[in-house]
């Protein structure tokens, strides 16, 4: 794996993770948007710009590739690349939550 690249993505913006995540199967934006808002009970609402932008950057690092187009929607799935990143992501956070339950409060 390129360095530069988990140098880029880890650590992840919750945006960033949600958009992977999701890519798991084939989505287009509008779809991650609608699967994100309603993981998250609506704490995060994705907009249109950061989607499409994170989409854009994503496919250019080799994180996801496009699928195919259907009408104006375009439809992505994760890569082998995206698939490290985000296990190194998810290890990364179990890591910080399992840790977080040591401390006394």
């Amino acid at each position: 794996m390129e360095d530069k690249i988990k140098r880029v993505y880890i650590p992840m913006t919750e945006t960033g993770f949600y958009i992977l995540f999701c890519l798991q199967t084939e989505m287009h934006g509008y779809n991650i948007i609608q699967k994100v808002s309603s993981m998250t009970n609506g704490d995060i609402q994705i907009g249109a710009g950061t989607m499409y932008g994170s989409l854009s950057k994503m496919e250019k690092d080799g994180l996801i590739q496009f699928t195919k187009e259907e009408g104006k929607r375009k439809s992505y799935i994760i890569t082998d690349l995206g698939k490290k990143i985000l296990d190194i992501e998810i290890k990364r956070i179990e890591r910080l939550y399992k840790n977080s339950q040591g401390v006394s409060k």
